[in-house]
């Protein structure tokens, strides 16, 4: 069931220790077939030096474990209420970044200060609120799903205009059209935390990137009319 989804989450989760995202057997990736609405993810807790395409756990979007042998991500929860309410992505990646863990852990958005940031997210990438006692005690990982919508939403642009968000004192979640450009996702919001930092560092007052600068970076990028790179 699913072998090519299958194999395309399997190549994303790889590529997160390849990139440097996570150590032993943290983070995941899924990918979604809107079609049939299952969501292969990651196995929980196994090494990634140890999985492979077959390993991959198939859901549905009510959590129900449609076909693997292996507990599927302890994170599961979160994607589908994702996948839920971003009806224009394909994939999702979560990481223990450094960088963007620490920005979560300070509980700070990662403010957009140049034009790195804005050729890929468009405006500041949100940090969620703290979670209530009862939102931590009842169904948590479902619960943390929401606030990240709520986070993004918050900001009044869509989910492909801002592909990723930080959950407070926890880490990034990013998403895409294909499991493959949510860890693309990963890559950029990990580098664009650590450039924040480092500028805050070199100069606490630097000012956000001009609205004009951030406007014309994104949107040379992205959009019907991007003019980056080729036809």
């Amino acid at each position: 069931m699913l072998k090519k989804l299958k194999k395309e989450v399997y190549e994303a989760n790889m590529a997160l220790p390849r990139h440097g995202l996570v150590i032993l057997t943290w983070g995941n990736v899924s990918g979604i077939d809107r079609e049939s609405g299952y969501i292969v993810i990651k196995p929980s807790g196994v090494d990634y030096d140890k999985m492979s395409p077959d390993d991959m756990a198939v859901v549905d979007l009510n959590g129900n474990v449609i076909e693997g042998s292996l507990k599927p991500s302890s994170d599961t929860p979160t994607h589908i209420a994702l996948y839920k309410n971003f009806p224009n992505i394909g994939g999702i990646t979560h990481t223990h970044s450094s960088w963007a863990v620490g920005c979560a852990q300070a509980g700070i958005p990662i403010t957009q200060m140049g034009t790195t940031h804005a050729d890929h997210f468009y405006k500041s990438i949100p940090i969620t609120r703290d979670l209530s006692i009862n939102e931590i005690n009842g169904d948590y990982e479902y619960n943390t799903g929401l606030v990240i919508i709520e986070a993004v939403k918050n900001l009044g642009v869509s989910e492909s205009e801002m592909p990723g968000a930080l959950v407070k004192d926890h880490g990034p979640f990013t998403w895409g059209k294909t499991p493959g450009d949510s860890v693309v996702n990963a890559v950029v919001l990990e580098e664009v935390a650590k450039l924040f930092v480092i500028t805050k560092m070199i100069n606490v007052a630097a000012p956000p990137v001009a609205p004009a600068l951030m406007d014309k970076h994104f949107l040379r990028k992205h959009g019907p009319g991007a003019t980056y790179g080729q036809r």
